[in-house]
């Protein structure tokens, strides 16, 4: 039987609910101290995960302190400097970029709505998304990256594979309080649980509201 909207939103609201209670410390994993290293550490995290952004950035803050010192230097130290992040040539013109801008059209500050953060080079929507929600605790939308991706898909909360798609199928269901902290909540679920390879289905708080559950099915969800 096809599950309604108005079903789906309903047993949204109880999954967020449960995890909630089972990921009370669910948080941006990014380590920064303002919002202009929090831009900085999401730019290179695409690809990448957040502990080794974090590895990177302990030395890299203290380096660089704002958006002036990273376009004092070559691009090629600062591609050496962030060179274990991954596609480090692509991420240097980012935020070589992004600085550029933040100092010749906002002062050095990082803006904080969402279309002035998409004219940053490197900003896409997950991007400004991060930084409005866990910098500035503004919900203009909902962080969608691997873990939200999967995890929405296998809680059938969506079917699109484009995260822009997701992002709005989301923003339908969930309740706009909750739009910051349901990312973090499905990204702590997704590591501590609903493993990609292999799902812990069985040591699941919301396995009952999920259509993908190995008890339910007999197969590892994709």
């Amino acid at each position: 039987m096809r599950e309604s909207k108005t079903d789906r939103k309903k047993r949204t609201e109880q999954i967020i609910k449960l995890l909630k209670r089972a990921h009370p410390d669910a948080h941006c994993a990014l380590n920064h101290s303002n919002a202009f290293e929090l831009l900085i550490a999401t730019i290179l995290s695409a690809q990448c995960t957040d502990e080794r952004v974090n590895i990177v950035t302990a030395d890299l803050f203290r380096k660089y302190r704002k958006p002036e010192d990273y376009l004092k230097v070559p691009a090629t130290e600062l591609q050496q400097d962030i060179r274990t992040t991954g596609f480090f040539r692509n991420k240097t013109k980012s935020i070589q970029g992004a600085c550029k801008v933040l100092i010749e059209e906002f002062g050095g500050e990082v803006p904080q709505t969402m279309a002035e953060l998409l004219r940053l080079p490197g900003a896409a929507r997950k991007t400004a998304n991060v930084v409005l929600g866990v910098a500035f605790g503004i919900a203009e939308g909902i962080v969608v990256d691997t873990h939200v991706s999967r995890l929405s898909q296998r809680l059938r909360l969506t079917k699109q594979k484009d995260a822009g798609k997701i992002e709005r199928e989301l923003m339908e269901l969930v309740p706009h309080k909750d739009w910051i902290i349901f990312s973090h909540l499905l990204i702590f679920h997704g590591r501590r649980i609903c493993k990609a390879r292999r799902p812990l289905c069985e040591e699941c708080v919301v396995e009952k509201l999920c259509p993908s559950s190995i008890l339910k099915t007999g197969k590892i969800p994709k």
